[in-house]
């Protein structure tokens, strides 16, 4: 749930700090200063790790930096609740991804959850032309690769099962990787730094909350939840992407907000429960009592 808060603070942050720096001098500044962070609290989490662990770290770290750098590019196009409730539809397409993938078993109840999220998509897409605020397709699409690429992140992520030193290590990868794929980008025209206080305070919490301890706690957490539950649990994103939206920049709350996070919020109880739930439990708990 931290992971959930700290990622969704900054939908409204990152749009609001990119009208004055460029997009990938954003991202290599808060990635390099997270991992630099993470690295300078433990130098030596980086000795004697295997090939796999480093072959994981710089698989998830592409996923999660090529699916970053996307959404911030298109985020110039959309409101934050939009994308953050195009993003939040990670969490049907990471089942799905399972399926055809990994072979996963997928249920009827999450094909409706995926009917339900494309319902909120075509709402956010033709329902906002009526409104007078039209969605950006391009964009749209571009956020919703970003969704993917976060699916299969989280799959990637779930699948590894190191040690805790390595766990730790495999975060500061990631945010080295990212760091370096956005930094060259940047490197061309050279990094635009934030101009004043008020800035440098966004990019920290941006590089200490959302990227150094968000990825670290990811990294912790999805030790102990299965892949689809932590999707579950990080689709709460768009919840906390629209309450800063509307109290910190006075984004409009439209009926079209409503309806499609509405239907992202139903495709996503759907994924759980409540069957998950109760499997789950009788597999913890044994066969029920005879009465």
């Amino acid at each position: 749930m931290f992971v959930s808060a700290a990622w969704g603070s900054a939908f409204p942050l990152m749009k609001d700090l990119i009208i004055r720096i460029p997009v990938a001098d954003l991202l290599a500044e808060r990635y390099g200063i997270a991992a630099l962070v993470l690295f300078g609290l433990s130098p030596s989490c980086l000795r004697g790790l295997s090939e796999r662990t480093w072959l994981t770290g710089v698989l998830l770290g592409l996923l999660f930096g090529v699916g970053q750098t996307a959404q911030a590019v298109a985020l110039h196009d959309l409101s934050s609740p939009v994308s953050g409730f195009t993003v939040g539809s990670n969490v049907v397409i990471t089942p799905v991804l399972g399926l055809i993938l990994l072979g996963a078993r997928v249920s009827g109840r999450t094909w409706a959850a995926v009917a339900l999220a494309l319902a909120a998509l075509t709402a956010f897409t033709l329902l906002q032309e009526v409104e007078g605020s039209g969605v950006s397709l391009p964009a749209l699409a571009v956020t919703l690769l970003s969704a993917v690429l976060y699916s299969a992140h989280t799959l990637v992520l779930g699948g590894f099962a190191g040690s805790r030193r390595d766990v730790y290590a495999v975060a500061v990868i990631q945010l080295g990787i990212i760091a370096i794929m956005t930094g060259v980008l940047a490197a061309p025209d050279g990094l635009t730094l934030p101009r004043t206080s008020g800035d440098w305070a966004v990019l920290g919490h941006l590089s200490i909350v959302a990227c150094a301890l968000g990825f670290l706690a990811r990294s912790f957490g999805q030790r102990h939840v299965p892949p689809v539950a932590a999707a579950v649990i990080l689709a709460a994103q768009p919840l906390w992407v629209t309450a800063l939206a509307v109290m910190m920049y006075g984004e409009p709350l439209t009926g079209t907000v409503f309806l499609g996070g509405g239907l992202i919020a139903l495709a996503m109880l759907l994924v759980v429960l409540p069957g998950r739930l109760l499997r789950t439990a009788r597999r913890e708990t044994g066969p029920a009592p005879p009465r």
